[in-house]
């Protein structure tokens, strides 16, 4: 599981001209899921999404979480996080994990997220969106669960 993961100080997501999620201030993260994540990946790595010390602290410095700051999460479904375009043009998405796979990994760790009280606006699984934000900093990180494991 990949997630790249922006601190922004707003965000929306819309499908067919309609915002479907949006937050004023938090994290944007793209979430990919393969096919050898499970529930305790998306639980592992929602954890240490939450638990990242991006944001300022009265000093200036990066130095609380997310719940800290009193922000939010929008997630958003990103199976373009694994595509391949080391050879070739056109990219290879055969490690994006399969549609039903994907789904039911992203809702868990949106739902790991929302059990640690925060609050989580969500794209559409699936659907085509238009993805709006303004990354505060600029700060962006790409987390993999690989690194989580080893």
């Amino acid at each position: 599981m990949r997630a790249l993961v922006q601190r922004v100080s707003r965000a929306s997501v819309r499908v067919a001209g309609e915002t479907v999620g949006a937050i004023d201030g938090g994290l944007l993260i793209l979430l990919g899921v393969t096919h050898d994540d499970g529930e305790e990946t998306a639980e592992a790595l929602a954890r240490k999404a939450l638990g990242l010390r991006v944001f300022d602290d009265g000093e200036g410095r990066m130095n609380r979480d997310l719940a800290q700051a009193g922000g939010a999460v929008l997630c958003v479904s990103q199976f373009t996080l694994y595509g391949d375009a080391r050879r070739g043009r056109r990219p290879s998405f055969t490690e994006a994990a399969e549609a039903a796979l994907a789904e039911r990994l992203w809702e868990r760790f949106c739902a790991a997220i929302e059990r640690a009280g925060v609050r989580c606006a969500r794209g559409r699984f699936g659907a085509r969106m238009a993805v709006e934000s303004v990354n505060d900093g600029p700060v962006t990180l790409l987390l993999d669960s690989a690194d989580l494991r080893a």
